[in-house]
């Protein structure tokens, strides 16, 4: 039988996990239910134990009860599920896991959820899930459902949303069980892409298609960079096309679209094959023109959209972006080719357009060509970066890197 991972405070909503545990073997499946408790004993016998979870995480539960320090608690049990969940995955253990919980479980809980990979099913009944649940999903295909009354006791309403959510895991876990992909497998490309590059990343996505690759497509919205990273990481991702790195300009200037300070690194750590150029790093990214902090009064803004502003990147933002991208792909381990193209990073950077600016683009690649390491393969094209020709240029040199590398690799392995 499929089995859910069952998790949460069994001493403040032990009542709430006995039900759903009923709910979930009247689904059909297996469960292990895992306390992560520490403020009173269990409601309702768990398959692990509080103990075993603190020693997971190298603590011992007394310590933690006699401090009494709820902070600490949550985050060396948050640690020691976290590690449970990865054993129990491991093992073949694991095909749903689901928890409920108020912020503080939530958090707790969510962490542990997001240790799986993409693609294990992962429930959460929240009591935050109807506000800003970025902190809880991140990258991870971790889902939430809100629910309405506070978990604390079954009710005419708590029944109807946890009967769901055990309905709900019980059938992602037998599917998880059971999956066979239905999709060839074929090398799959990480590509990112903006509004003003659309047309160059499709261009470019078709012609890898064309030449057996799977290509998945990231939204440049901070969230989109980093689950491409994340992706890499995992090795789901083998080969990045990373077009549109407009990310690095929102979290050097303070944008609203930043995907944190590590993008543009998980590819060259990884040493797998990456092509990139500088989309849209002609701009920031605000919300509705009034949100637009006061010191950037004056600058050049457009107006993309009533919910979105952009503001123009000034020569002195674009050398640093240049020295930004030059140090990330120095430290690269794999090949890595830099398209830089001179008339434009964005469809309103050129000639003529609302954020056209000579000498922006001029810092920015000087910045570039003073310090990107000599090994680094560079291409200047005298185009715009939604050239249709670039757009190919550019995914036949990641297919052709691509070839190399993977022909390379399998010879050492050989």
């Amino acid at each position: 039988m499929a089995t859910v991972v069952l998790a949460g405070t069994l001493d403040t909503k032990g009542r709430e996990y006995a039900y759903v545990r009923d709910r979930l073997r009247q689904n059909g499946v297996d469960v292990l239910l895992v306390d992560v408790g520490i403020l009173g004993e269990p409601l309702v016998t768990p398959d692990i134990a509080r103990e075993a979870v603190a020693d997971a995480a190298g603590v011992n539960i007394a310590d933690l009860v006699r401090v009494g320090d709820r902070g600490r608690a949550i985050e060396a049990m948050s640690e020691g599920l976290r590690a449970i969940v990865r054993q129990l995955y491991e093992a073949g253990m694991l095909d749903a896991i689901l928890g409920l919980g108020g912020s503080g479980g939530s958090s707790l809980i969510a962490a542990a959820m997001r240790e799986l990979p993409i693609g294990a099913p992962k429930l959460l009944v929240s009591t935050v899930a109807s506000g800003d649940t970025r902190p809880y999903v991140d990258t991870s295909d971790l889902m939430m459902i809100p629910s309405v009354v506070d978990i604390s006791g079954i009710n005419r309403i708590s029944e109807r949303i946890l009967t769901n959510a055990a309905a709900a895991a019980a059938a992602m876990a037998k599917a998880s069980a059971t999956f066979q992909p239905a999709t060839t497998a074929r090398p799959m490309v990480g590509a990112t892409m903006f509004g003003v590059t659309t047309p160059c990343v499709t261009a470019a996505r078709e012609r890898l298609e064309e030449l057996g690759y799977e290509v998945l497509v990231f939204h440049a919205t901070g969230a989109g960079g980093r689950s491409m990273e994340r992706l890499i990481r995992d090795g789901f991702i083998t080969a990045a096309l990373d077009i549109t790195t407009t990310e690095l300009a929102d979290e050097l200037v303070g944008g609203v679209l930043s995907a944190g300070p590590d993008r543009l690194e998980a590819a060259g750590e990884m040493g797998i094959p990456q092509v990139v150029s500088l989309g849209a790093l002609d701009m920031v990214n605000f919300g509705p023109i009034d949100t637009v902090p006061a010191q950037f009064a004056g600058r050049n803004l457009y107006r993309h959209n009533p919910n979105v502003t952009l503001m123009r990147t000034t020569a002195e933002e674009c050398a640093a972006l240049g020295s930004i991208v030059a140090r990330k792909l120095n430290a690269a381990r794999g090949p890595v080719i830099l398209f830089i193209p001179l008339r434009g990073v964005s469809a309103i950077a050129r000639e003529g357009e609302v954020f056209h600016d000579a000498a922006a683009d001029a810092a920015l690649i000087a910045a570039l060509r003073e310090q990107l390491d000599p090994r680094i393969e560079v291409r200047e094209v005298d185009t715009d970066i939604n050239d249709p020709a670039l757009a190919r240029a550019m995914a036949d040199a990641l297919h052709e890197t691509y070839i190399a590398w993977a022909g390379a690799r399998e010879r050492s392995e050989a």
